[in-house]
């Protein structure tokens, strides 16, 4: 399979955790997807530039995680999400108790993580952060809209130097990509989100944690109404055919 290549320096610091935050990032956003099959040790070492070493220490990590799985002989792969969280998620029919509990899931993880960056963000966080911003989100496609939102929540998540909460957050984003599509379907929805992750940023970067938790706060209000919207109007439009 092909894997994206990190940026140059990317890992730094830790690097067994810098290692696992990118793949997680990569599972979260769709780009690892459950059933891929990881290239050899040797291999997925040179391609990101690490010692196998580190390489195996942040596997270890993301096996303990639950989000790979590592056999002699087989090689690592992407995991599903848990048989419970299937089954619950498979439950999940009436749409507007869908879409609400979507809504209190994120709003219950996301405000703190925020807070939490602000707090420890490093350079490179900040600077990742920024590189998915460049380009205002109202000028691409929904689909690429969503990859980038996803995107920007996890490094988020990963800003926050916190591994169980950064794991909850990457299978929440995986739970949940399927309604968050719904705020990406018009170019206004996209403004929107775009702008909330700039105010996020801006309190990130200026290391004020309340004010990222409220930025992020408010973003998540923004996003559920725009995602009730999206689904009403989709409902409609299902109707009229």
């Amino acid at each position: 399979m092909r894997l994206p290549h990190p940026a140059p320096g990317a890992f730094r610091g830790s690097v067994s955790t810098e290692i696992s935050a990118y793949l997680e990032k990569l599972i979260a956003v769709g780009e690892l997807r459950p059933g891929d099959r990881l290239p050899s040790e040797r291999e997925l070492a040179a391609r990101l530039g690490v010692s196998r070493a580190s390489l195996r220490e942040a596997m270890h990590e993301l096996e303990a995680k639950h989000l790979v799985e590592r056999r002699p002989g087989r090689g690592t792969t992407v995991l599903t999400a848990p048989e419970q969280v299937q089954t619950l998620y498979s439950r999940l029919s009436d749409a507007d108790h869908h879409l609400r509990d979507v809504a209190e899931l994120r709003a219950t993880i996301e405000p703190r993580l925020a807070e939490l960056a602000a707090e420890r963000a490093t350079a490179a966080n900040l600077l990742e952060l920024e590189n998915v911003l460049r380009h205002p989100i109202a000028e691409v496609e929904p689909e690429e809209s969503l990859r980038l939102d996803l995107e920007f929540h996890v490094l988020i998540a990963t800003a926050a130097q916190n591994p169980l909460m950064s794991a909850i957050n990457t299978l929440a984003c995986s739970w949940t990509s399927s309604t968050r599509v719904l705020s990406h379907s018009s170019r206004y929805a996209r403004e929107v989100s775009y702008l909330g992750h700039r105010a996020i940023l801006k309190a990130v970067a200026a290391g004020d944690p309340a004010e990222a938790r409220d930025a992020m706060a408010r973003h998540l209000a923004d996003v559920a109404e725009l995602t009730r919207d999206g689904y009403e109007k989709r409902g409609t439009a299902e109707e009229d055919r």
